[in-house]
């Protein structure tokens, strides 16, 4: 198994179905040795552990000639995270590559939210990022190199009914880009991804029905973009290819960035920037605002999308 990946090492949480289990087949086929990490659970977070699933997939990559190793914790607690980035430690003595791929769903308006539909979609799908990326990042400065890939979402655009997802998952990209950042200068890179995809364990039919209230409601989902197509999916093994590549050394200029892939498509999303300014001499009041708003530039053509027009 030779390939652009050739001696690294790499983790890879969430990857015993679906898109964590093709993003680690890839990355072996392309020459890495991989520590298969899942848990096993379901997608709402509250299901028992199931060992088999690591280990189902680190098999098969080894039938065809791979190394990996299987490997069952919770990346969504510092203990879990840790042990998943020893495993490569202990068995290959560093890491070189870390996909986070974890996360679970838990849909609900947000008067309807529970604690717990909050704290265990931002457990594993930000804390987990949190703490995988920290565990690793203390190898990687010390080799001075590493890839990092983080699994974000189109839902942090904002989408009806995922309240905790999209505020987890958009956390996700402010601690890609603060990452890409703090260990830019050990060689360290660090790209969030944003995959749509119906091919996802955590693509419940909870979640069509909030793309389908979403639609009575007429309300736009996830960037205009459309979702309910299944030709738009991205299919898991054009989700690896991305991973993978940014994961190579023709991507060593590309960190901090975030990317879009659907379908055939892959997009470039742009970090925020102002798109109107306006000043106000000796400072904004109330009035000030108030001939903001007659002179319509900043506010005056800005339509609430979010009602409801029967």
């Amino acid at each position: 198994m030779a390939g652009r990946l050739e001696g690294k090492v790499a983790v890879v949480t969430g990857a015993g179905r679906n898109i964590g289990r093709a993003e680690a087949m890839l990355l072996a086929e392309q020459g890495a040795r991989v520590v298969v990490n899942d848990l096993g659970g379901g997608p709402y977070g509250t299901e028992a552990a199931d060992a088999s699933l690591a280990e189902t997939v680190a098999k098969e990559i080894r039938d065809v000639g791979g190394e990996a190793i299987g490997q069952c914790s919770s990346v969504a607690t510092r203990d879990g995270a840790e042990a998943a980035v020893q495993a490569a430690i202990d068995r290959w003595g560093r890491i070189d590559i870390l996909v986070n791929n974890a996360g679970i769903v838990r849909p609900a308006r947000i008067d309807r939210m529970t604690d717990e539909d909050w704290r265990l979609c931002v457990d594993v799908s930000l804390t987990a990022t949190f703490h995988s990326c920290r565990a690793a990042a203390r190898h990687m400065i010390g080799q001075r190199s590493g890839a990092i890939v983080n699994t974000g979402s189109p839902s942090g655009f904002g989408h009806w009914g995922m309240g905790n997802y999209s505020a987890a998952k958009e956390g996700v990209l402010g601690l890609t880009r603060s990452i890409a950042r703090d260990l830019g200068e050990f060689g360290v890179r660090c790209n969030m991804i944003r995959p749509v995809s119906h091919l996802t364990g955590t693509h419940t039919p909870e979640i069509d029905a909030t793309i389908a209230e979403s639609a009575r409601l007429g309300i736009p989902l996830l960037w205009n973009k459309p979702m309910a197509a299944p030709r738009m999916t991205a299919l898991p093994e054009h989700v690896a290819a991305l991973v993978a590549w940014l994961c190579t050394d023709a991507a060593g200029h590309v960190s901090g960035r975030d990317f879009y892939i659907q379908g055939d498509e892959v997009a470039l999303i742009p970090e925020p920037e102002a798109i109107r300014t306006s000043f106000h001499p000796g400072g904004w009041t109330l009035d000030a605002f108030d001939e903001e708003a007659n002179r319509a530039y900043l506010f005056g053509d800005i339509p609430n999308r979010f009602v409801r027009r029967d």
